[in-house]
C-alpha cells in the first residue's frame, strides 16, 4: 500500500486546534497581524526589562502581566473554537481586550489606596474587581475549555457552602469579601501561581522559543538519529533521545510532539510501522519533556515557590526520576521492536554527528550558560535573561555565517512575538488556577478534603498515593499540567505528608525531601495526564500527525508508559532516588535497583525479554520490577532471583526454537494490527 505524504503545515496546524484549544488561536493578516505582534512584543519587553534591572512590587508585576494576556488572547482567541483559523479580529474582541486593560490599569493607578483601606471597598472597586474576575473566566474559556468552569462552579461556593451538610459545610461570605479576595489581593488571581509566571515561567518560555529559532530543537534530533537511528526500533528511540533533548528547552507536551513528530512519525511509518504505534510512541516520549531538567515545565518552577527552596533544588530531585521515564520508554520500545522486527535506518542514511556537532556546537552555549548560572545560586530569572541575550547573540553568528544579516532584525522580533503567544496559556492557566486556590484558602475546603482523602484511603499510605495518582488522572484530562499541580498541591499534597512514615531531612528551613517527593508525585501524574484517555492532549495531537485514530493512539501510548507508571510511587518510598538524601552509596544502589526493575517491568509490558514471553513470565517480571523499584534490599534479591528464573526460561526456549526468517518477520511488521 502506497504509503501518505505527512501533513502539510497548515493542516498540522488545523489537527492541532481541534485536539487542543491552545492552538485555536486566529492566524491575523494585515495591520490585525501588526497589532497582536506589537503587544506580543511589548509584553517580551517588559519582561526581559524587569528580569534584567529589577521586578515591581508583586502585585503590580502579575497586574501589567495579566494586562498583556489579557490583550493578546481577546485578539488570538476567537470567542467560538470552530472560528479559528480568522485573519481578523472583531470590535467586541476589541472591547474586551481594552476592558482587560482598564481592570488592571485601575489595580495599577489605585494600588496604594486599596492597599490602605483593604476592607473598605467602594462600589466602584466592587464593580471593577467582578468584571476583572470574569475576564479571567472568560479568557481561560477561551484557551482552555473546561478549567474556567471548575473555577467558577467553585466560585459559587463561598455563597452556598452553609447549605452543603457535613465536612464541606462552610460560613456565607458576603460577596465584597469575596471579590476582594479574589482580585485585590495576592490570595486570588494575583497568587502565587501568577507570581511565577511573571517571574519566571514566562522568561524560560521566552528561552525555549529563542533556543528553537535558532536551530538548537533541529540539532538535537540531528544527534538523536545519529545515536540510535540505527538500532531496532530506531526511529522510535530517535524520538526518545531527541524528545529528551528537546525537553531540556521546551516544558510543552504538545510543543514536543510538533516538534520532534513531523519528523519521526512519517520516517516510522515509512519503514512500516503501524501509524498507530509510530504516534504513541511519540507521544509518550514527548510528555516526558515537561519532567526533563534544566528547563522543566511551569509546574516545576510554582512547585520552588510553593516550598520555598531553589529551583536547583527542584532539577536535582527530579533528575532520577526523568532518567527512570526515559529508560522505561526506551526499553519498552527496544523490546517492543525484538518482538515485531523492527528495523531501523541504514548506516548512510544517518547524519554524521561529528560533522554535525562540529558544525552547529556553539548552539548549545546559552542552554550551558543557564544551567551555570543556577549552579552558582542565581536566580531562575537572571539565568534565563542571560541565556536569552546570548540566544540573540548566537543567531546573530548564524546569520552572519549564512550571509543573511538583513534578517535578523525581522528573526528577532519573530523569536519575541512566538515566545509571548506559547507564553499565554501558561499563564491564564496560572490566573485561572488563581480563582480556585483563592476559594480553597478563603474557604478552607481543603482541610476537608484532605480529612476525605485520608479517610478514603484508610489511613494508608499506598491507598492514598493511587487515590491521588486517580485524582490527577481525571483532573489533569484536557486540562494543562501546571494546573493540575497547583490544584492538588493545595488539596492532595497535605494528606500525602499526613501519612508519610518520616519526615526525612531538611533540604531547606522548614521542608523536607518527604514533602518534596510528594509534590513531584502530582507533579509526575500531572505530566502523564497528557497520555491518558478521555482526553490526551498530547496523544491525539500526534494521532493527527500520524493520521490515524485518537483514541487507540492513547491506549496505546499510556501502555508504553506503564513501566513510567511506577516512577512516583519508587521515589515516595526511596526518597535516595531524588539525590537530596541519603549517601552516594545508598543513592547509587537505589538508582540501580531502580533501572533494573524498570528494564523488567519494560520487558513485561512489551512481552518479550530475551524471547517473546509466556504470561506466567510476564507476571514473575513484573512483580521482580516493582519490589526492585520500591528498593528494599532483601527483596530486591528475590526480586533478580526471579527475574534471572524468567530469563533462562526464555533462553532455554529461544535455543531450541529456529529462528524466523526475514520474510516472516516482515510480514508481522506489516501485518501488526
Amino acid at each position: 500500500m502506497a504509503q501518505q505524504p505527512p501533513p502539510r503545515p497548515e493542516e498540522i496546524e488545523r489537527l492541532l486546534a481541534s485536539a487542543d484549544p491552545e492552538f485555536g488561536y486566529r492566524r491575523l493578516t494585515g495591520p490585525f497581524a501588526t497589532a497582536a505582534a506589537v503587544v506580543a512584543v511589548g509584553m517580551a519587553a517588559f519582561h526581559l526589562y524587569t528580569a534584567g534591572f529589577g521586578t515591581l512590587l508583586a502585585l503590580k508585576q502579575r497586574a501589567v502581566h495579566l494586562g498583556f494576556v489579557f490583550t493578546l488572547v481577546f485578539l488570538l482567541y476567537p470567542m467560538r473554537r470552530r472560528h479559528a483559523g480568522q485573519s481578523f479580529f472583531g470590535w467586541w474582541d476589541a472591547a474586551l481586550a481594552l476592558a482587560g486593560l482598564f481592570c488592571v490599569g485601575y489595580l495599577l493607578w489605585h494600588h496604594d489606596r486599596l492597599m490602605l483601606q483593604a476592607g473598605q471597598l467602594g462600589r466602584t472597586d466592587l464593580l471593577v474587581g467582578a468584571l476583572g474576575v470574569l475576564l479571567v473566566l472568560e479568557a481561560g474559556r477561551r484557551v482552555m475549555g473546561v478549567l474556567p468552569f471548575i473555577a467558577a462552579a467553585l466560585l459559587a461556593y463561598p455563597f452556598i457552602g452553609e447549605h452543603i451538610p457535613g465536612l464541606f459545610a462552610v460560613r456565607r461570605f458576603p460577596v465584597e469579601r469575596v471579590i476582594e479576595h479574589m482580585w485585590y489581593t495576592t490570595e486570588g488571581v494575583f497568587g502565587i501561581p501568577l507570581g511565577v509566571s511573571a517571574t519566571y515561567v514566562f522568561l524560560f518560555v521566552l528561552l525555549g522559543a529563542f533556543l528553537e529559532r535558532t536551530g538548537l530543537g533541529q540539532l538535537f534530533v540531528e544527534v538523536a538519529m545519529a545515536l540510535a537511528g540505527w538500532m531496532h526500533g530506531g526511529p522510535a528511540k530517535v524520538s526518545v533521545f531527541s524528545s529528551a533533548l528537546l525537553g531540556t528547552v521546551s516544558g510543552s507536551s504538545v510543543a514536543n510532539v510538533v516538534a520532534d513528530g513531523v519528523f519521526n512519525i512519517p520516517l516510522m511509518k515509512r519503514l512500516g510501522y503501524h501509524p498507530r504505534f509510530a504516534a504513541a510512541a511519540e507521544a509518550a516520549t514527548s510528555v516526558g519533556g515537561q519532567i526533563m531538567p534544566p528547563v522543566m515545565g511551569a509546574a516545576a518552577f510554582v512547585m520552588a515557590e510553593f516550598l520555598g527552596v531553589p529551583y536547583l533544588t527542584v532539577v536535582q530531585a527530579a533528575v532520577v526520576p526523568a532518567l527512570l521515564y526515559f529508560v522505561s520508554l526506551f526499553f519498552v520500545i527496544h523490546f517492543e521492536a525484538r518482538r515485531l522486527d523492527l528495523r531501523g535506518l541504514r548506516r548512510d542514511e544517518l547524519p554524521d554527528l561529528r560533522r554535525t556537532v562540529v558544525r552547529k556546537w556553539y548552539l548549545v552555549i546559552p542552554l550551558l550558560v543557564m544551567v551555570l548560572y543556577l549552579v552558582r545560586g542565581f536566580s531562575p530569572a537572571r539565568a534565563a535573561f542571560m541565556a536569552i541575550a546570548l540566544a540573540a547573540a548566537v543567531h546573530l553568528v548564524t546569520c552572519a555565517r549564512e550571509r543573511r544579516l538583513r534578517e535578523y532584525p525581522r528573526d528577532l522580533w519573530g523569536m519575541l512575538e512566538y515566545g509571548a503567544r506559547n507564553a499565554l496559556t501558561v499563564a491564564l492557566a496560572c490566573a485561572v488556577v488563581g480563582v480556585i486556590i483563592g476559594v480553597v484558602t478563603l474557604t478552607g475546603i481543603g482541610n476537608a478534603l484532605v480529612a476525605v482523602t485520608t479517610l478514603l484511603g484508610r489511613h494508608n499510605l499506598f491507598l492514598t498515593l493511587v487515590l491521588v495518582m486517580v485524582a490527577c488522572t481525571i483532573i489533569g484530562s484536557g486540562i494543562p499540567t501546571t494546573a493540575t499541580y497547583i490544584i492538588l498541591a493545595a488539596l492532595a499534597v497535605p494528606a500525602i505528608e499526613a501519612l508519610l512514615p518520616a519526615k526525612g531531612p531538611e533540604v531547606a528551613p522548614g521542608v523536607t525531601v518527604s514533602q518534596i517527593a510528594g509534590h513531584l508525585f502530582i507533579f509526575y501524574y500531572g505530566v502523564i495526564a497528557d497520555l491518558t484517555p478521555p482526553d490526551a492532549l498530547a496523544a491525539y495531537a500526534a494521532a493527527g500527525i500520524a493520521r490515524t485514530a485518537p483514541f487507540p493512539v492513547s491506549l496505546e501510548a499510556t501502555r508504553h508508559a506503564l513501566a513510567a507508571i511506577l516512577v512516583p510511587f519508587a521515589f515516595v518510598y526511596s526518597p535516595e532516588l531524588l539525590l537530596l538524601s541519603g549517601s552516594w552509596p545508598d543513592q547509587l544502589v537505589a538508582v540501580a535497583s531502580a533501572i533494573t526493575g524498570i528494564v523488567f517491568l519494560s520487558a513485561a509490558v512489551a512481552g518479550y525479554l530475551f524471547g517473546p514471553a509466556h504470561p506466567l513470565e510476564r507476571l514473575v517480571l513484573a512483580g521482580a520490577a516493582v519490589v526492585l523499584v520500591l528498593h528494599n534490599p532483601w527483596l530486591d534479591a528475590a526480586g533478580l532471583v526471579a527475574a534471572a528464573g524468567a530469563a533462562a526460561a526464555q533462553l532455554v526456549r529461544r535455543s531450541s526454537t529456529a529462528p524466523r526468517t526475514s520474510g516472516a518477520s516482515a510480514g508481522l511488521r506489516r501485518e501488526r494490527p
